[in-house]
């Protein structure tokens, strides 16, 4: 996939762009239906899938409250790749682009800049200043300029429409489950190892200890997950948390491979969120914490052994 991070690299046209606009957060299974869109009218008209988003995101220029985010925009480019998008247009997001109307930001990115022959988006979208443009304005738009629109329905998993607000929720109040159902695939955290105290060898259960690059990450407790480390991806139960058995400090991510007897000492980590087992909680000794764990480890293996049931029916 290209990645383009201004207007100023596009140096030649695009072939008979299809395009996508969206911050694409979590790139859930509503914006996979999208995605999909534009990659299918792109095959059609033997031109390019092209995604346009933004960075950062227009909440951190806009509000005053910063918005805990699903994706690093590493995972979010990754995902979009891995959608079918060819091209993906990451435009700094300014006040000065937050002023735009609706109707210049069609005219001179969309049609001037870009030259798009068909413009995919959710029954949501809105665009310019103030997001006064909607679907309404855009197909209106899309008659007097000359391009066509797609208004994609939204995805509904379990009677819940997916959108990125309901996936953080979600997993900020730690049913990864639910939000892996909107997702499309397990929540997933990435972030180098870090050394640890060692408590965890200490009492028969060492783990690799990491700090999240996402900001947005599972309520504190107990979870099945798998970790992808060293090129291999590892059935694990892993701890999102404060430690409150030992001390009470930054909440830290801290997961144990299952039957896994080697040693990291550093490198990339990704954790991938399947079931939450129980909340984090203050043991009264570490004897008392470390039969919970045995537990909670046997529930991992436990859910791991259903799996491969369910998978071979």
């Amino acid at each position: 996939m290209r990645v383009l991070r201004s207007l100023d690299e596009l140096t030649a046209p695009l072939p008979a762009p299809a395009l996508t606009i969206g911050n694409f957060d979590g790139v859930h299974a509503g914006h996979r239906r999208i995605l999909a869109s534009v990659a299918e009218e792109a095959r059609a008209a033997g031109g390019t899938a092209v995604a346009m988003t933004f960075h950062p995101h227009p909440a951190r220029v806009l509000a005053r409250e910063a918005l805990p985010l699903l994706t690093t925009l590493e995972q979010r480019l990754r995902l979009l790749e891995e959608s079918g998008i060819a091209v993906a247009l990451v435009l700094e997001f300014t006040r000065e682009l937050s002023q735009l109307a609706p109707r210049a930001f069609i005219e001179e990115i969309v049609c001037r800049r870009l030259g798009t022959r068909v413009v995919c988006v959710g029954e949501n979208f809105r665009f310019g200043h103030r997001q006064a443009g909607d679907v309404r304005l855009l197909e209106e738009l899309a008659r007097e300029l000359g391009f066509t629109v797609r208004i994609i329905p939204p995805v509904v998993v379990n009677g819940q429409v997916a959108s990125s607000s309901l996936v953080r929720r979600l997993v900020a109040e730690g049913d990864v489950a639910a939000a892996a159902a909107l997702l499309g695939r397990p929540f997933a955290l990435t972030g180098e190892i870090f050394p640890g105290a060692g408590r965890g060898r200490e009492i028969g259960f060492p783990t690799l200890n990491l700090r999240p690059e996402q900001e947005c990450t599972p309520g504190h407790g107990v979870y099945v997950t798998e970790t992808l480390v060293g090129g291999k991806l590892h059935p694990s139960a892993t701890n999102v948390g404060v430690r409150p058995t030992f001390e009470s400090g930054p909440a830290v991510v801290e997961t144990h491979l299952l039957d896994f007897a080697g040693k990291f000492k550093g490198g990339e980590v990704e954790v991938r969120f399947h079931e939450r087992l129980r909340r984090e909680q203050r043991f009264p000794s570490a004897e008392a914490l470390r039969e919970q764990i045995a537990r909670d480890v046997n529930a991992a293996r436990q859910f791991f052994k259903n799996q491969k049931i369910e998978t071979g029916k």
